[in-house]
């Protein structure tokens, strides 16, 4: 089954070229959605101008040779030459009763890409704040979607895990004591170890010695320094899995790929680009200077690879990671859950990387912007002390928010069930906020609206979900069961069908244009085509026993669409609420 618009689509070409010749083979029909009509078309006006002809005699030849019977009961030419299609109630029917019966809801499976993700990517040893939200649930929705469209997803969580900081915490875990209740802050409070480490540092300059000391003996590859980081590591990766657990992100201990897997290749990585006379030494620097990116005043804007006292920066790791990527790893197309001020950066380490050949022309990369997460006041969101807000935090007060918006509602939940389903609602409340504006745009977080069960919010399409699982309770049917032909003989029956028919059309080009926002709204205005229905149509009070039939497995069907494609947000779906 597929969408009218994909149905429609290629006949209207095919009438085009049939109407004014081969030379129009091809062209686009030029569909849009319109209060007038169920699909309108507007080729006609496009085309005028190049045949030398009124648009409206345009589109009445058009209209001549469009063969569309069996799917519109009617054609109607308006206005200055619009082509209004409108389809009929029983094509709508079988095409939705098709949706219903197929286990893949009208989603294709794509030719299949290996296509590494790149995203959360947090520090060891501090805390993780509302900054990493974004890059989190927006990688995470697009691995989901890619993975449903039958892609090889490779989750790639490029945790900093490497660097001059690491002498500094390791020191201070050794003096501390890896049992020591200041220890155990590495898993619950990290910022509060990485400052207690950095007074160390700063007050006391027997341990800065020692810390330094401590940065020569990890990247040389000593196994006591190694041993000890590798404990810190894990213990922060115990912390990483305590949020993605609450966030309910697919990330796992088997994805993380942090700055230290790529030390090994970073003298190659500079060795390489000297060879190919793409790096030159620039006051003490290895520098690459690429065509077109300049600073201040117009001077050459260097891509540093090797700082001047012979230390690796984010550039060398980034590129040793395309390297890895095209190499190892066989991606055919590369995302960079990444904020939006990263852009520069990303463009000039890719331009360096095609010149050296170690990036393909043929293998895609796209750097999936992130915009910022604001406060009441348009800034960026703080504590009060200015301080970046932690994540846990802000996880800790939506679950406070969700059980307050629950406590309101009639009936009332029982204690236990609330408990398990607060959680469920504050997260899709943050994940659903986040996800429904561009990914590249700022929003402000707004937690009472977040919450709301009504509005374009997460917990509104989980509660008309919710509600869809009380009809079946109700019916003491299981939605499988509800497999009758699905029929669109009503208004707000048929705007229904119509809407699960767009559900392939926009999962597939969420996948194409890497924006989430498109699922959200098409799940927001699924959920309200569902409430126009409930209040219209009763279900288990129908006129007849076959009207009842059809309107369970449109309920049934409309269930299935929205659980999938809230899963493919990574927002979970209570049964009641």
């Amino acid at each position: 089954m597929l969408s009218p618009e994909s149905v429609l689509a290629p006949l209207v070409s095919a009438a085009i070229e049939q109407a004014f010749g081969p030379e129009l083979r091809g062209t686009d029909p030029v569909l849009r959605p319109s209060q007038y009509a169920d699909v309108q078309v507007n080729a006609a006006l496009a085309l005028a101008k190049r045949l030398g002809l009124p648009p409206r005699e345009v589109a009445a030849r058009i209209v001549e040779h469009l063969e569309v019977g069996g799917i519109c009961d009617d054609v109607e030419i308006s206005g200055p030459g619009f082509l209004n299609l409108t389809l009929g109630d029983d094509w709508i029917g079988a095409q939705a009763t098709a949706l219903a019966a197929d286990p893949r809801l009208g989603v294709p499976v794509e030719e299949a890409q290996v296509v590494p993700i790149d995203y959360s990517a947090p520090n060891v040893a501090k805390e993780m704040h509302v900054g990493h939200l974004r890059t989190t649930v927006v990688g995470d929705a697009l691995a989901r979607t890619l993975e449903h469209l039958g892609h090889h997803v490779v989750r790639q969580n490029h945790i900093g895990d490497w660097g001059t900081p690491f002498g500094m915490l390791i020191e201070h875990l050794l003096d501390v004591g890896e049992d020591s209740p200041a220890a155990a802050l590495v898993e619950t409070d990290p910022n509060a170890f990485y400052q207690a480490a950095r007074a160390e540092f700063e007050g006391d300059e027997g341990f800065a010695t020692r810390a330094r000391a401590r940065v020569v003996a990890l990247q040389s590859g000593d196994e006591a320094t190694l041993v000890v980081w590798r404990r810190l590591v894990a213990r922060s990766q115990n912390y990483f899995n305590t949020i993605y657990r609450r966030l309910g992100v697919t990330l796992t201990d088997a994805d993380l790929a942090g700055e230290s897997t790529y030390d090994h290749d970073l003298a190659a990585v500079c060795a390489e680009l000297v060879e190919a006379g793409i790096a030159v030494e620039s006051d003490g620097a290895l520098c690459v200077f690429l065509d077109g990116y300049t600073g201040r005043e117009g001077k050459p804007l260097p891509l540093i690879v090797r700082k001047s006292d012979g230390g690796y920066g984010y550039a060398t790791t980034d590129l040793a990671t395309v390297r890895h990527r095209v190499r190892t790893l066989h991606a055919d197309r590369m995302l960079y859950v990444i904020g939006a001020p990263q852009s520069l950066h990303l463009e000039m380490v890719w331009a360096t990387a095609r010149l050296a050949g170690w990036l393909p022309d043929d293998v895609e990369v796209v750097h999936v912007k992130i915009g910022n997460v604001l406060g009441d006041d348009r800034k960026i969101l703080r504590t009060r002390s200015g301080a970046p807000l932690r994540l846990m935090s802000l996880l800790d007060e939506a679950v406070a928010a969700a059980r307050g918006v629950l406590d309101e509602q009639q009936p009332p939940l029982d204690e236990a069930t609330r408990e398990v389903v607060a959680p469920q609602v504050a997260m899709a409340a943050v994940k659903y906020a986040d996800l429904s504006v561009a990914h590249d745009s700022e929003y402000v977080f707004d937690l009472a609206r977040m919450v709301a069960p009504t509005g374009n919010t997460g917990p509104y399409i989980q509660y008309a979900a919710a509600r869809l699982h009380s009809i079946f309770r109700t019916a003491g049917l299981s939605p499988a069961e509800a497999t009758a032909p699905l029929r669109a003989d009503s208004p707000a029956e048929r705007a229904l069908c119509l809407a699960l028919l767009e559900h392939g059309n926009v999962v597939t080009a969420v996948g194409l244009t890497l924006e989430p926002h498109r699922l959200c709204a098409y799940l927001f205005d699924l959920a309200q085509a569902f409430s126009q229905f409930y209040e219209h149509c009763p279900v288990l009070k129908a006129p007849d026993e076959e009207t009842r039939d059809a309107r369970l497995a449109l309920c049934a069907a409309t269930l299935r669409v929205m659980v999938s494609g809230l899963d493919l947000l990574g927002i979970e779906s209570p049964e009641r609420m």
